[in-house]
């Protein structure tokens, strides 16, 4: 089923080109790759990168937009990616990254692609379990800077994911929240000990 990958904002969509156009923004990123890269690089596959600070035993509290991804591909692959975010001035470049994430991206939307319900895919990131995922949202028609993971919703974790949570394999947003809900809950801290009494025969 053909992904219905939402549209970026246009002036995003121009920082990055610009950015790619700057010989100077391009020597200066930390992307091998992408410095080394033969022939023209285009920005694809834009992706709204929403960011899910809290998850409650009640659901999934409302997430925030972080901003868009970018992937950067120069002839048959994607050598980097490129972050966009809101300034008070609109949207600007942010920095050029590379890593796993870049093909565990591209690997995870292949996946998507076999699914047979449509999607728009979205990226969720969750801070405190250190976890990236793919967010196939239901509503292809939703705008793709907002809305929150709905229970139908698929989620497939990027690699490299949280111990225990395994790569690759998709899951509605029902089954594996509970999961990630143990996981985010922070361990209660023990109360402190009495003190011991004093032995016997000792000053007290």
């Amino acid at each position: 089923m053909p992904l219905h990958v939402p549209p970026a904002p246009a002036p995003a969509l121009r920082s990055v080109l610009t950015a790619l156009g700057s010989p100077t923004a391009v020597r200066e990123a930390r992307t091998p790759s992408l410095r080394a890269a033969q022939g023209p690089a285009t920005p694809e596959l834009p992706l709204p990168v929403h960011v899910l600070d809290e998850i409650t035993p009640a659901g999934v509290s409302a997430t925030r937009l972080a901003g868009w991804r970018f992937l950067i591909r120069c002839g048959e692959r994607s050598v980097a990616a490129a972050e966009t975010r809101l300034t008070p001035d609109g949207w600007a470049f942010s920095h050029f990254f590379e890593g796993p994430y870049i093909a565990s991206t591209e690997r995870a939307l292949r996946q998507a692609e076999t699914i047979a319900q449509p999607c728009q895919p979205r990226l969720l990131s969750i801070p405190s379990l250190y976890m990236l995922a793919l967010w196939l949202h239901g509503d292809c028609a939703a705008d793709g800077a907002t809305g929150h993971p709905d229970p139908a919703d698929i989620l497939v974790p990027l690699a490299p994911a949280p111990p225990g949570i395994a790569a690759h394999v998709p899951h509605r947003v029902a089954e594996l929240l509970p999961v990630l809900t143990l996981r985010a809950t922070p361990t209660p801290t023990p109360a402190p000990l009495p003190p011991l009494p004093p032995l016997l025969g000792s000053p007290a």
